[in-house]
């Protein structure tokens, strides 16, 4: 689709002077003069993989033993696949419409205060800052339990030093590189989730040292769908329900799409081809997954329960590897160790990145110290980085306690924050939704439409509303003041920043009919000219053209 000329008078403002939105500290010059800014330094291939990898954590590898157990296997399968289609697909599609016509530095928080209300953006990014950090703490103490299924002696805290120095080093220099680095990494996690998905076929058909061609053994004498917190259907659905929250936390959203919309090159053309995949990747990644794991391990396996009853660390609790230790195969566990612990650095890498762009898109929109909007000639926010890393540090409590513990403390409240993060993010698309019809901004001007909108936003935000609500259902009998604080505490903080910035500043709700639907766009049309001049898909396909064969079969696949 080549760019149409009139876009930038489709919405409500005449634009003569600065391309900002009101809201916005100060001007775009001034901004890079005084501070410096991101760069557009992420190719497809870095976008792709960090769609996939920054959300293929340790939790679908070993964490993901806890809820096996408490569910089943059926259950686990039909959890993740409702949440995905029910809540993280529409949110990534929604996403990726807004971020592809404005693909702006100021983020998805400056759209929320255009389209919806100043409050929501303020409230939503500091939400998804805090779920941001919390989530590179449970990658932290993630890295923590591995290591000591190697070394047991040494106090954990020496590995969350390990962990933080590696993600630091490899979020301050250029944005390029980080994108290599993520780009290794999360392509470690793809191959061993595919090694571990073939490994189960193989074996389920009779392919292991016992010669036991076991299929869906594990599936019998009613371990498929098993009672949780309660008997019977009800007992059934609770299990079913804890799987959903669970998913909740495992399977990301569109948050490295929207935070990093104003680095990706050729923008335009990759939002939306990240948004077509998603669908292959929950079904591929996510759903097959936890289809495996329920295969090749038992939900009811002795060794299972005692590892999670004893807190056992690294892969001694994973469901994979005890699965693969009961068919005599000998010699992976250390090899799916290291693999996971890659895992978990990815992860933690990537939400480093996240939270640190979050505090840069709230300081260009006046809702964080400016100083957050410092960057280096490479274009990387320093100062959002060092706090991020400084509020991290919170990860060695692992010094203190059994760092498995640790690792679900920060789970917990990472899960709420999350959701809450993706549901606004919808709320946001309703807003831009509702401002684009009422502005005449005819969807053949976009560059990417979600599909069955704004009823597949609706949808999603049922489920998100409906596991915030419900997040913390197996805390209150018997009733557990940790299990409740760390299950419900986003909450009130969530409405306290709404309401605190919608009284101090006065904000109001955003009027469709006078929504801003161009700042920033004159700005992104100037840095993707070269992309776009002549049409984004024509421009594509001669620089194919110009590529020796191999390296045209390889810029085909992203």
């Amino acid at each position: 689709m080549g760019v149409p000329s009139d876009l930038e008078h489709k919405g409500s403002h005449d634009l003569t002077g600065s391309d900002t939105a009101p809201g916005i500290l100060v001007d775009g010059d001034t901004v890079e003069a005084k501070y410096g800014q991101t760069r557009r330094g992420l190719s497809p291939r870095h976008v792709q993989l960090m769609a996939i990898g920054g959300s293929i954590g340790t939790g679908l590898f070993v964490g993901i033993g806890g809820v096996l157990s408490k569910a089943g296997p059926l259950s686990l399968i039909l959890g993740y696949l409702i949440w995905g289609m029910g809540f993280v697909w529409p949110c990534n599609l929604c996403v990726a419409e807004m971020c592809s016509y404005l693909p702006i530095r100021g983020t998805i928080f400056e759209l929320a205060s255009r389209f919806v209300d100043p409050a929501l953006g303020f409230s939503m990014g500091w939400t998804y800052f805090y779920a941001g950090v919390m989530l590179v703490c449970v990658e932290y103490s993630a890295v923590a339990t591995l290591m000591q299924f190697w070394v047991p002696d040494v106090n954990p805290a020496a590995w969350v030093v390990m962990a933080m120095a590696i993600c630091i080093l490899l979020n301050v220099v250029a944005v390029k590189w980080y994108g290599e680095s993520e780009f290794v990494m999360a392509s470690l996690k793809i191959l061993l989730l595919f090694g571990l998905l073939l490994l189960t076929l193989i074996t389920m058909c009779g392919g292991n040292p016992e010669k036991d061609a076991y299929g869906f053994r594990h599936w019998g004498g009613g371990r498929a769908m098993q009672e949780y917190h309660g008997t019977g259907a009800l007992g059934r659905f609770c299990g079913w329900w804890k799987v959903v929250l669970y998913a909740g936390f495992t399977v990301a959203g569109p948050d490295m799409i929207s935070l990093a919309s104003g680095e990706i090159q050729n923008p335009r053309r990759t939002i939306p081809r990240v948004a077509k995949l998603i669908f292959y990747r929950l079904i591929g990644f996510y759903v097959l997954g936890v289809l495996a794991v329920g295969i090749i391990c038992s939900s009811q396996d002795p060794r299972l329960l005692g590892a999670l009853t004893n807190g056992d660390s690294g892969v001694a609790a994973s469901p994979w590897v005890i699965g693969i230790s009961n068919l005599k195969i000998h010699g992976l566990p250390h090899l799916i160790n290291f693999l996971i612990l890659t895992s978990g650095l990815s992860c933690g890498n990537a939400y480093l990145y996240a939270s640190s762009r979050t505090l840069y898109g709230l300081a260009r929109d006046g809702q964080a110290p400016a100083f957050f909007m410092k960057c280096t000639k490479s274009g990387v926010p320093i100062y959002g980085v060092a706090a991020v890393s400084l509020i991290t540090c919170v990860t060695f409590l692992v010094a203190s306690e059994n760092s498995v513990t640790v690792f679900y403390w920060f789970v917990d409240l990472t899960t709420t924050g999350l959701i809450a993060s993706y549901s606004m993010m919808m709320v946001v698309f309703v807003g831009w939704y509702r401002a684009r019809i009422a502005q005449g901004l005819d969807a053949s001007s976009l560059y990417y439409t979600t599909p069955f909108a704004p009823y597949s936003a609706y949808i999603g935000l049922f489920f998100g509303s409906a596991a915030l609500l419900f997040v913390g259902f197996d805390s209150f009998q018997p009733f557990s003041v940790q299990g409740f604080i760390t299950a419900y505490f986003c909450l009130p903080y969530t409405v306290i920043l709404f309401f605190f910035w919608k009284f101090v500043k006065k904000t109001k709700l955003v009027d469709p009919a006078t929504a801003d639907l161009v700042s920033g766009k004159k700005e992104v049309d100037e840095e993707c000219r070269h992309w776009e001049e002549g049409g984004i898909e024509e421009n594509w396909r001669r620089e194919l053209a110009a590529m020796p064969f191999w390296k045209r079969c390889w810029a085909r696949l992203w």
